[in-house]
């Protein structure tokens, strides 16, 4: 899961997305709505959670925009205004979901990671595969039983290999779904943590190189 969080209140932003990091997802930030769209421009979002209230482009402009041009990323409106009024107005400009400041960060998880599930084909919130266990709500994971001690990276990726149920995930992807937009495309972070991740699960390995086309689960 990939999402843009967009506040210029730095603090806050960067706490958010501290926190969904922490819940496997991968984080861009910004400050401001002209670098929320360009973001949104570039990169495959999710989900973009958006201040409403961002001075110069607002997260009501950015949330237009997205409406208007189509994009499948889901839009979590963020404001300090709780009014009725004020949510409805937020829902009739597009956006798909609306949390007032200050919220509880549970409920802003729940919410991003419902949101998520609307944008991808749904899937069961246990996922099994050649005896991987792997439930998302409880962010854990087992293989015949035996749990894994995953870090969020490991299991993000893994999350990723199940989700294509067998089928070859590239770099690129992986790269997209699970780190965010710092990372380098032409560093090794794929290939060492898919190798970290071989050495967890054990053998028989179930985490197989396709020539040329990625990583996918199977024997």
């Amino acid at each position: 899961m990939r999402v843009l969080v967009a506040d210029d209140e730095r603090l806050l932003a960067d706490m958010i997305a501290v926190g969904l990091r922490r819940e496997s997802m991968a984080v861009d930030v910004c400050y401001d709505g002209e670098q929320a769209l360009e973001k949104l421009g570039v990169n495959p979002y999710d989900v973009a959670v958006l201040d409403r209230d961002m001075p110069g482009r607002t997260g009501d402009d950015v949330c237009r925009w997205v409406s208007g041009a189509g994009l499948p990323t889901r839009v979590l409106l963020l404001t300090a205004a709780a009014g009725v009024y004020d949510r409805v107005a937020g829902l009739g400009l597009g956006a798909d979901d609306y949390l007032t400041k200050p919220f509880a960060f549970a409920e802003l998880v729940a919410r991003v990671q419902a949101l998520a599930r609307r944008t991808a084909p749904a899937l069961p919130p246990v996922l099994r595969q050649e005896g991987l266990e792997l439930d998302v709500a409880t962010r854990t994971a087992s293989r015949d039983g035996q749990p894994l001690p995953l870090t969020a990276k490991e299991f993000g990726l893994l999350h990723a290999l199940m989700r294509a149920r067998g089928q070859a995930v590239t770099t690129e992807e992986l790269l997209d779904q699970v780190w965010d937009e710092h990372t380098d495309p032409f560093s090794n972070v794929v290939r060492v943590t898919v190798s970290t991740l071989r050495r967890k699960i054990g053998e028989p390995q179930l985490v197989l190189t396709v020539p040329r086309a990625g990583y996918r689960i199977g024997r």
